[in-house]
């Protein structure tokens, strides 16, 4: 069993920053796809990035591409989201999850964080 916790969420304004951390407990962390989901109000959940076992393949949203970035401390049981260049349309409930299915589908048979709310005002 996996339990997930994020932190780090605020409010900024557009241009700002923010790193998102989600602390993992469990015994099997490091073999674990993990994600980062955000639902924004009145929007269903989407896909933000996804980063594998060993953090040596990453994937992003063209939404986010070349602004956040992913990465993972397994030493740490942690996975990390960093955001940069903010914008408005950000804004949302940001959820970390982790699967450790051979092609994860992040869905309810994954694990999910209580999410972090990512408020930026223009």
């Amino acid at each position: 069993q996996v339990q997930l916790v994020e932190s780090g969420g605020g409010l900024v304004q557009a241009g700002g920053s923010l790193r998102l951390s989600c602390a993992a407990s469990g015994r099997t962390f490091r073999s674990y796809s993990m994600a980062w989901f955000r639902q924004a109000p009145g929007k269903e959940r989407k896909f933000v990035c996804g980063i594998n076992w060993n953090g040596g393949r990453t994937t992003y949203a063209d939404s986010v591409k070349g602004r956040f970035t992913i990465s993972r401390d397994n030493a740490k049981n942690t996975v990390y989201l960093q955001m940069n260049s903010l914008k408005p349309e950000d804004t949302a409930v940001y959820y970390c999850a982790a699967d450790s299915k051979m092609v994860p589908t992040f869905d309810e048979d994954s694990y999910w964080g209580q999410g972090t709310q990512v408020s930026v005002s223009s």
